[in-house]
């Protein structure tokens, strides 16, 4: 293709090809002067002919490993597959190093992940037969006039007809490496492509060798297609192939299910819907994982509750779905699926914390100052903000138009003004420097149940948060056993969960659900 011809058709809009990096440019000159073959190849190729900038270059060359390293001796060789990683000294990160790849052919895939054996080959079209995608199956040959194109599969034209297709028999590709059917799913949702009716026919017959895929390879995959603007797409797709109730069946689980007259749709549309907003929104990935399994419990707890005001009908007798404690289970369930996809103990512990307390009740009727800073206190104040955001998400998934009604609204203005005030032991005006220097005591449990006590009471009343009150009261305090500072730790515990039980009963009556 010449300089005059850089036009390609896609979009329904006509896209100037952007310009090859001088760095790409010098090392496949530099291949091609060495007397070897040099072609851009794979998803750089790919994303070229998009007009989207690639974040990576990959060449392929019908050179050896041993002669890459010759051409270039700033390189490293560390792998059985081909693959040199030469250093460009660019002073733009993604082209610090590039990748160059001796032209290959492989064989079987018994573990549904790495070839038997790897033959190197001097042919570049037994190179793209070996590739998952007729979209990444393209290479092209940089000319001093323009580029040429190698495309046996006809990738230039799914790309313009918005298709993922994979190469040669679908079959044959997915058995190779399972985790190509999760990759056209997140194509899929990224792009806005459809998959070919073939190579979805075979993902849905192949579903249940995903299982045979490393987790930690499915949950990398997950994440590329969660933070896709098209992530609702995906999962819907995830859903219509059967990978979902491979990698995350508890999700899966709530297709069909109807939910309370509160919910305009069934329990995993609602999910789906709930993490669209959090994609509409552009948050960050554990509100978008929050919100997409915030109730994946429900299709455990539900229960039917006959009453004469409910809307619904059940075997001749009015009444409606209820979810109890839908949210406790949630955190369980939330937790066994991100340590099964091996996702990091931080991000679990943050989005099973968010769906744990994402019932929060938010009436002004019942909602009190003092019950707010008991809220911050529970989930710390950096995650309260967080946890609004999943409450928005929960709104919308749920069919209504506002995501911050009122009553939201309201709460967030008693929270902003609670953040000034002290919700944990380290924002007490007394600590454990202290009590050990000024009152003698020593470390300990006991010094732990004196400050959670201390804690309590300036939940309660905010003013009591003096250096001399809380040393007075400590003194007092001290004079009590171990034993009995435990015994007033649980008591107050147990009568924070009280009252806070005592504001949901009063909401769940007023809305009638359990």
């Amino acid at each position: 293709m010449s300089k005059t011809e850089r036009q390609f058709k896609l979009w329904e809009t006509e896209i100037d090809y952007m310009e090859i990096p001088s760095e790409i440019k010098a090392l496949a000159d530099a291949s091609k002067g060495a007397g070897y073959k040099a072609y851009l190849v794979g998803g750089c190729v790919r994303d070229f002919l998009m007009g989207i900038r690639p974040k990576d270059w990959d060449i392929a060359t019908d050179a050896t490993p041993e002669e890459i390293q010759r051409t270039f001796p700033e390189s490293v060789y560390e792998n059985t597959f081909g693959t040199v990683s030469v250093k460009t000294g660019s002073e733009e990160e993604e082209l610090r190093i590039v990748e160059i790849t001796t032209f290959r052919k492989e064989g079987g895939y018994a573990d549904h992940r790495h070839p038997d054996k790897v033959e190197f080959t001097k042919n570049i079209e037994e190179d793209l037969a070996r590739r998952d995608f007729t979209m990444n199956a393209i290479a092209m040959d940089l000319t001093e006039d323009g580029y040429i194109f190698v495309d046996p599969y006809g990738g230039q034209t799914d790309i313009q007809d918005r298709i993922i297709r994979a190469v040669g028999k679908s079959e044959e590709r997915f058995e190779e490496d399972a985790l190509r059917m999760m990759r056209a799913v997140r194509f899929a949702s990224r792009f806005g492509f459809q998959i070919e009716e073939d190579t979805q026919r075979a993902i849905a017959e192949r579903a249940g060798t995903i299982s045979e895929v490393a987790p930690e390879r499915v949950r990398d995959e997950l994440i590329k297609l969660l933070m896709t603007k098209g992530a609702v797409n995906g999962v819907r797709l995830m859903l219509e192939t059967g990978l979902l109730d491979i990698v995350i069946p508890e999700l899966a689980g709530g297709a069909g299910v109807e939910q309370n007259k509160h919910h305009a749709f069934d329990i995993f549309e609602h999910n789906v819907r709930s993490l669209a907003y959090t994609v509409e929104q552009d948050f960050p990935l554990h509100l978008r994982l929050a919100a997409l399994l915030h109730d994946v419990a429900k299709t455990k707890t539900r229960e039917w509750k006959s009453d004469p005001r409910g809307e619904k009908e059940k075997d001749g007798k009015k009444g409606d779905w209820t979810f109890y404690q839908h949210q406790y289970l949630g955190e369980k369930m939330i937790r066994d699926i991100m340590n099964r996809l091996k996702f990091p103990k931080e991000m679990t512990s943050k989005v099973t914390l968010l769906v744990r307390e994402h019932m929060f009740v938010y009436d002004p009727e019942a909602v009190t100052q003092k019950g707010v800073r008991r809220l911050i206190s529970r989930v710390r104040e950096e995650n309260i903000d967080d946890l609004i955001k999943l409450r928005e998400a929960d709104r919308i998934g749920s069919g209504v138009p506002k995501a911050q009604p009122y009553r939201l609204r309201h709460l967030q203005a008693m929270i902003e003004k609670a953040k000034g005030e002290p919700v944990s032991v380290k924002q007490l005006k007394i600590d454990g420097n202290i009590m050990i220097t000024d009152i003698g005591i020593q470390p300990g449990p006991k010094m732990g149940f004196i400050l959670a006590a201390l804690l309590e009471e300036v939940l309660e009343d905010p003013n009591k948060n003096t250096l001399e009150y809380l040393s007075d009261r400590t003194r007092e305090l001290n004079t009590l056993s171990e034993e009995k500072l435990k015994e007033m730790a649980e008591k107050a515990r147990q009568s924070a969960d009280g009252a806070q039980k005592r504001i949901d009963d009063a909401i769940k009556e007023k809305y009638f659900v359990k």
